[in-house]
């Protein structure tokens, strides 16, 4: 009986485990079944698994700053300007040159154009590209005035293409800091309407552009690049406070470019409209130099007092001018112009051409022979030859 029993409890521990094997054996082989027809159903996790912007939907944001808005006002009147130049005598070739421009007014079928003089000088064929919605369109331009002095030309084109006629700031109340946009075709047209930011870094610089006069200009760090010349300086109300003009381009300089405040340009572009120049007084002689560029040999046939350091000196005076009628000579050294000293050239014309007018009476100071006299005379006209 001992042994009967204990074979039966062999017996039932194997069955059960058998029965056991074969039950896990059925749920393994139809769990899966059962899960997919939805007979059970398994519970859901919270477990974050991360998240990926390439499967992410795309988001539009709409940025609009006042940076935008301004470009948006101003950007569709800034134009190219593209000249071919010609060749010298003894070359029949032709260079094509680009600079930019602003389109300030539109009337009677016409648009006019203000850009630098020296993007149109020596031009042949001048050409105008307008931007437009489809493509840029390309048309001739007619120059009706330039300015070497201030560096202004006024272009006239038919206006079939212009949209849009740009809006003039007021550069006289400028501040350092604040906003400048510049907007123009650096290196060419092919980057046409490049829009640059930066700030007013001096709202008023005297700088000497040129060999002519010293001038008043906007320094400012947005980016001006050869191809900017004639583009347009903005304010953050999308209006023209500046023509962008040039960049000092030196060995670690970065963040130094000017622009003829837009307050000084406006009566040199209305008097280019008018008469294709700009009147100015005039005296009637040309210079041989300033002393400072002699040496003290070359000095000393002009018999001056040590003292006299600064002026100018006459190489030639005018017939029927001015300088002529108050008997001026070569050889004279100019040291003052109604009592301001003028110790070189520059300064000299900067003083005739913004502090006088045509028909005012001047005082000048001269050495001659060593021994100083003073001379007045009255201004004229200035021969449209003259600079």
């Amino acid at each position: 009986m001992g042994f009967y029993k204990e074979k039966s409890r062999r017996s039932n521990f194997l069955v059960a485990i058998i029965s056991a094997i074969i039950g896990g054996l059925i749920v393994l082989l139809f769990t899966p079944m059962l899960i997919r027809s939805g007979v059970i159903e398994l519970p859901t996790s919270e477990v974050n698994t991360g998240s990926s912007a390439l499967s992410a939907p795309t988001k539009t944001t709409v940025v609009e700053t006042d940076i935008t808005k301004a470009v948006d006002k101003a950007r569709q009147t800034v134009v190219g300007v593209e000249v071919l130049r010609r060749g010298n005598i003894f070359s029949a070739s032709e260079e094509r040159e680009s600079g930019s421009g602003i389109i300030f007014e539109k009337r009677n079928g016409k648009a006019l154009i203000v850009t630098n003089q020296h993007v149109i000088e020596r031009s042949g064929e001048i050409r105008v590209v307008i931007p437009t919605d489809d493509e840029p369109k390309t048309v001739k331009a007619k120059l009706l005035g330039a300015d070497k002095i201030t560096d202004l030309a006024v272009l006239e084109i038919d206006d079939q293409y212009v949209t849009a006629v740009a809006e003039f700031g007021n550069s006289d109340t400028l501040k350092a800091g604040e906003p400048a946009i510049a907007i123009g075709n650096p290196l060419g047209l092919t980057f046409s309407q490049s829009v640059t930011v930066g700030v007013i870094s001096s709202p008023k610089r005297t700088f000497q552009a040129n060999e002519y006069v010293s001038t008043d200009v906007i320094q400012t760090d947005a980016a001006i690049n050869p191809g900017n010349s004639g583009g347009a300086l903005i304010n953050s109300a999308g209006q023209v406070i500046g023509i962008n003009t040039l960049k000092i381009a030196e060995t670690g300089v970065e963040g130094l470019g000017f622009a003829i405040p837009i307050n000084d340009a406006r009566p040199i572009i209305q008097n280019l409209i008018e008469k294709g120049r700009v009147p100015r007084p005039y005296i009637g002689v040309s210079f041989l130099g300033n002393l400072y560029q002699f040496s003290e040999s070359e000095l000393r046939q002009l018999r001056l007092p040590s003292s006299v350091r600064g002026g100018v000196i006459i190489e030639s005076v005018e017939t029927g001018s001015p300088a002529a009628k108050a008997n001026l000579q070569p050889l004279d050294v100019i040291v003052s112009i109604n009592d301001q000293k003028t110790d070189t050239i520059v300064e000299l014309r900067s003083y005739l051409y913004k502090e006088t007018k045509i028909g005012n009476d001047i005082r000048l100071t001269i050495y001659r022979n060593g021994k100083q006299q003073t001379v007045n005379l009255t201004l004229t006209e200035a021969p449209f030859s003259q600079g």
